[in-house]
């Protein structure tokens, strides 16, 4: 492996291609029959008729308004699609039971067929390799090029076979910051959202290698991004994405653009930047970080950290506050082995840690945020510290090398008249910034 230094920014490769059509703009809001009629209209004019459809969507860690979205589109696609599949894009995320994807997708536990007639549903059964494909391999020096000299390996693009069993695919799904790719959405459908392991770990790890704070809300092409564009040219089926940008706190719509999945996603990539990015004059010593229900282990309520990390002061602390919360990861066994610790940790001690998931490791840094690490003294310093507020037992939190807050102590309003803290609701979605 090789790496370098992040830079102030990483590398935008501008120049996403145009096309898209878009209903709604950063003011305002969306009526379902509007959003209705936009996807009905947009399907009527594409060439779907006899040819299969794969539809993928998120699941439930992401604000959607699923059943609206994916109810018009089986309108649209029923009676000229010769065969419909809902696929979930869980990428590493634990698999959705029954009931949890009929209140997402908005039908009774148990009729998904018989609601929707024609079309099947599935989770992204990533847990088991006989359900992937190999498109193909991204050679090494190609990879190179793309993470712009920070990793050199071949990389074998694995994808849920289903997609190969279509001939259309089109990704229903909302468009956020995202601490790995810079914004979410689109081609990322694809990858990690229904890849292998080997492309999710290399995408992963440069994105901590360039690191969350200097990529996260990026709106143009970042290595990332060019990583998994790269690994969707090996995809042989039409790639079309309804890509939707939703009010923070609701499940209304600002916006819905449609096209390719590159174009859609840029489209509503820079309605994101203005709906979903919030700026404050000055750092802030603390935060609390009040993370919404649909976070259901540290794995996926991170995000609380990754949206606030820019606004910190140096020494200044992220409280992660969500009391139900008991485990830190449902999947991935290996953070606790590992804990939490910054880029430099795992860099400066390769050789240690390249045979662990890199996905993980790049989990671990996300969360721990900016830092240093002296192989010569063994010293970690971090920038801020990061506390948990949750049902997670003080020796499971310190273990992993995190704070712990006993979270009935926590007084939300009494913190909010705090002039030294700033309390987020609803955190993990709006990036802050300074400006």
């Amino acid at each position: 492996m090789t790496t370098s230094a992040a830079p102030t920014r990483p590398a935008v490769r501008l120049g996403a291609p145009v096309g898209a059509v878009r209903l709604g703009a950063p003011v305002g809001t969306l009526t379902p029959e509007q959003v209705r009629g936009f996807v009905h209209e947009q399907l009527a004019a594409t060439d779907v008729d006899g040819r299969s459809v794969l539809v993928l969507v998120p699941d439930d860690t992401r604000t959607c308004p699923l059943p609206l979205l994916w109810s018009a589109v089986h309108e649209a696609l029923a009676g000229r699609a010769s065969r419909i599949t809902v696929l979930v894009a869980l990428g590493t995320h634990k698999g959705m039971t029954e009931q949890a994807l009929a209140t997402m997708l908005g039908y009774p536990a148990g009729e998904f067929e018989t609601t929707f007639p024609g079309a099947t549903l599935h989770n992204h059964e990533w847990w088991d390799d006989s359900t992937f494909a190999n498109l193909g391999t991204i050679p090494a020096a190609r990879i190179e090029e793309i993470s712009e000299g920070r990793l050199s390996r071949d990389v074998d693009v694995l994808l849920n076979k289903l997609v190969l069993d279509h001939d259309l695919a089109l990704v229903v799904g909302p468009v956020l910051p995202h601490e790995v790719v810079g914004m979410s959405g689109g081609n990322k459908y694809f990858f990690p959202g229904i890849a292998g392991h080997d492309v999710i770990d290399v995408s992963h790890w440069i994105g901590a290698l360039i690191t969350s704070w200097q990529i996260i809300g990026t709106t143009g092409i970042t290595p990332v991004r060019a990583l998994i564009n790269e690994g969707c040219s090996y995809i042989p089926a039409e790639k079309l994405a309804f890509c939707v940008v939703v009010e923070a706190g609701s499940d209304l719509l600002h916006s819905i653009s449609f096209g390719d999945t590159q174009s859609s996603w840029a489209d509503a990539a820079q309605v994101c930047a203005a709906t979903h990015v919030e700026y404050l004059d000055a750092p802030v010593q603390r935060v609390l970080s009040v993370i919404p229900p649909l976070y259901k282990d540290i794995w996926t309520a991170a995000k609380g950290f990754y949206k606030l990390e820019p606004v910190v002061a140096d020494g200044g602390e992220v409280i992660i506050y969500a009391p139900w919360i008991t485990e830190i990861a449902q999947m991935h066994p290996e953070i606790y082995e590992l804990g939490y610790h910054c880029r430099d940790y795992f860099v400066k001690q390769w050789d240690r840690f390249k045979d662990y998931p890199w996905g993980v490791l790049a989990h671990s840094t996300h969360l721990r945020g900016a830092g240093t690490y002296d192989p010569e003294t063994g010293v970690e310093e971090l920038r801020v510290t990061v506390t948990l507020a949750t049902a997670i037992p003080e020796e499971v939190c310190r273990a992993a090398n995190l704070g712990y807050l006993d979270p009935a102590s926590v007084d939300v309003e009494a913190l909010s008249a705090d002039p030294d803290t700033f309390v987020v609701p609803n955190a993990g979605e709006v990036l802050f910034r300074l400006r």
